[in-house]
């Protein structure tokens, strides 16, 4: 069974503040698999950073991916998720024991972490999301899922817009595209400042 990698990462602008969260799945060895990011309102960071765990977990789970390795910035979660540290806040204990519950049905589950520096590509999502949401800008009507191929090409009403990372000579979108196989499509590429 395939294993899959999940970088996660949870921000909040203030404490609580405006938060989002993203999520970049990849298999063990580097190949995209999803990535997706959701606005949450005004919640505080580590309420974020659970959002992401249990967003990654309900994927895996959907998709059968039952073996899950997650790789986060946030110590605190690690350590609690792990049984190292006990969550004494009231408003994560029922993200804990959601997470808890869906680990469960996992083949296998581990939690690591790790810098922020390490954990960019979901860093920069977690960022967009929030940017997005204070530009006013709709988050994309696709499910948290990888794009499946469609059966007619219509154009679409409006353009399609996603971050995306360059890594070893290619551009990876942080976010699934509506497109099929052999779609052709006409990129306009604009550095993040």
């Amino acid at each position: 069974m395939t294993e899959i990698v999940a970088h996660i990462d949870g921000a909040a602008r203030g404490n609580p503040g405006p938060a989002a969260y993203a999520v970049v799945m990849e298999t063990a060895q580097g190949a995209p698999v999803a990535a997706f990011a959701k606005f949450l309102g005004e919640t505080t960071n580590n309420v974020a950073e659970y959002q992401g765990l249990l967003a990654a977990l309900d994927y895996a789970l959907n998709h059968h991916f039952l073996r899950l390795s997650i790789i986060t910035d946030s110590e605190l979660m690690a350590r609690q998720i792990a049984g190292r540290y006990k969550v004494r806040s009231p408003g994560l204990k029922p993200l804990h024991e959601k997470a808890q519950a869906m680990i469960a049905r996992l083949e296998s589950f581990s939690i690591r972490h790790v810098l922020r520096e390490r954990n960019r590509q979901a860093d920069r999502l977690a960022n967009q999301a929030l940017d997005d949401a204070e530009a006013g800008i709709a988050p994309p009507a696709t499910a948290p899922r990888a794009a499946s191929p469609r059966a007619s090409n219509p154009a679409p009403a409006e353009p399609l817009r996603t971050a995306a990372f360059f890594q070893g000579g290619v551009l990876k979108p942080l976010a699934p595209l509506p497109l099929h196989d052999g779609e052709e499509v006409e990129l306009e590429i604009r550095r993040k400042k």
